[in-house]
């Protein structure tokens, strides 16, 4: 018998057993990222701080301070070192300003299975990314059909939606159109339109489903 969640957004509150978040770390300070840049690109060309001090005409204690964030260098000794070691300037500083980033991942098999007007009829709904902010832009579903399932009347609901079979055989219907889909078929439609599954032709069925929704701003 298949598990549902209760109601969409109450099985939200488990979301962080669902959704993964790479937390951000804190913006490192100047001296610490040149420090962190400077010691990866050493090592990588097998050089110690004696042979590029000596290249760059600087001391051991100089270069050994800049790899552990322990002073501020002037432009021309940050130079002299860049060059020692093969990294330009402007390979030197190209990720400082790189935004942090901090994407949603949910791994195979824990979208956050919630309640549709399907699941009645033994359709399993998964969704695989929840927004907490105000604006709910795009839906994404994992539905999954199987010998249980059942077809159900079409229905419609605002914005367009995109569907992606990923295993099985399916009449889709939309609107006054039926069309035969198999694995790596996809089809795009206005969701104002009634739609839905016409025939389980092959089950088990895997379709992704994005719902975009209209941004009213």
């Amino acid at each position: 018998m298949k598990k549902t969640a209760p109601s969409r957004h109450a099985s939200a509150l488990n979301e962080g057993e669902i959704i993964q978040t790479r937390e951000a770390s804190p913006k490192l300070k100047l001296e610490e990222y040149i420090a962190m840049q400077v010691r990866r690109k050493r090592i990588a060309q097998d050089l110690k701080i004696a042979d590029v001090a000596r290249i760059a005409k600087l001391s051991q204690g100089m270069v050994s301070k800049i790899e552990n964030a322990q002073v501020s260098t002037s432009l021309d000794t940050l130079s002299r070192l860049c060059n020692a070691i093969g990294l330009s300037i402007s390979q030197l500083f190209a990720d400082y300003d790189r935004p942090e980033g901090g994407a949603l991942l949910t791994k195979s098999g824990q979208g956050m299975e919630v309640v549709r007007r399907g699941t009645e009829k033994g359709h399993t709904y998964q969704l695989l990314s929840y927004n907490r902010g105000k604006k709910q832009l795009y839906e994404p579903f994992l539905i999954t059909m199987d010998d249980e399932s059942e077809v159900f009347p079409t229905f419609s609901h605002p914005g367009q939606e995109f569907i992606y079979l990923l295993e099985g055989k399916i009449l889709y219907r939309h609107g006054n159109h039926l069309y035969s889909m198999q694995a790596g078929d996809s089809l795009s439609f206005d969701a104002d339109i009634p739609h839905g599954p016409e025939v389980l032709e092959q089950v088990p069925i895997k379709l992704l489903s994005f719902i975009m929704h209209e941004d009213k701003n």
